[in-house]
């Protein structure tokens, strides 16, 4: 097809995503191409996100128990810290993992492509029979995908396995941005109990900027995903309060049953 009627047809694709009643398909291709450019985002918002709940829990159910506020900075540090090195490293080995097994069937395709050339040239031939295609159609896309080894594996990859190598990268880099947002946002809670005029109140005012986190990071999910920066941010609003109050009710009722005996 002429390259002036393709860039045609892309304009008038554009044009009708922005009238009434495409806003849905406008919002997953826009979601789809960020997707496709922050690739780490997805990682940082999931890091930030257990962070902050991690923290939250461990602020609330510590107020529960009436600890002092020096014993919530110690336990609410470390435990950000531990969590942090537990959700990056899992992150890690789980990216890697993932890629030293794509590569490792990447490896097994160009085996079997050599020694079992009519297997495999059958198998592709079944791939595009799935799609439609039927006699000398059929014939010579086998001959072409065939034609270079290359192509062969990459087709075989991803119709007969199911992995799209391209979905798995940089795997440090990835556990990196996971540590980092769970420490950096994980910590901010903990912020109020530094400052000795706020001590007082430091469980208070340490809730409400657990509150406005959560609200943020639930809404910042739009950005990988198409849902409704609102009720996104109110959807984690509402996980991170029933998380917090079930560990307040489990550290009051602690501390009063073991200050009965």
């Amino acid at each position: 097809m002429p390259e002036e009627k393709i860039k045609k047809l892309l304009e008038h694709k554009a044009k009708l995503l922005k009238q009434p009643g495409f806003e849905g398909y406008s919002r997953l291709e826009e979601v789809f191409h960020k997707r496709e450019t922050g690739q780490y985002l997805s990682d940082i918002i999931l890091g930030a996100n257990d962070g902050i709940i991690t923290t939250f829990v461990v602020v609330a159910g510590a107020s529960g128990a009436s600890l002092a506020p020096l014993v919530i900075l110690v336990v609410g540090f470390a435990n950000v810290l531990g969590d942090a090195v537990s959700m990056g490293f899992g992150n890690y080995l789980g990216q890697k993992s993932e890629a030293d097994y794509n590569r490792s069937q990447r490896r097994k395709e160009y085996w079997e492509v050599e020694k079992f050339p009519e297997i495999e040239r059958w198998e592709i031939e079944e791939v595009f029979k799935k799609w439609g295609f039927k006699g000398d159609d059929l014939e010579r896309a086998v001959e072409i995908v065939t034609s270079d080894k290359d192509v062969w594996v990459e087709v075989m990859m991803r119709e007969e396995l199911g992995i799209i190598e391209e979905s798995v990268s940089q795997p440090f880099k990835r556990g990196l941005a996971t540590f980092l947002a769970f420490v950096l946002v994980g910590s901010v809670p903990l912020i109020p109990f530094l400052i000795p005029p706020l001590a007082s109140s430091a469980a208070i005012i340490s809730s409400f900027v657990a509150a406005g986190e959560l609200f943020i990071i639930g809404a910042l999910r739009k950005l990988v995903y198409p849902v409704n920066w609102l009720k996104a941010g109110l959807e984690m609003l509402l996980v991170g309060a029933l998380a917090g109050g079930i560990a307040y009710t489990v550290g009051y009722f602690v501390d009063k049953f073991v200050n009965s005996f």
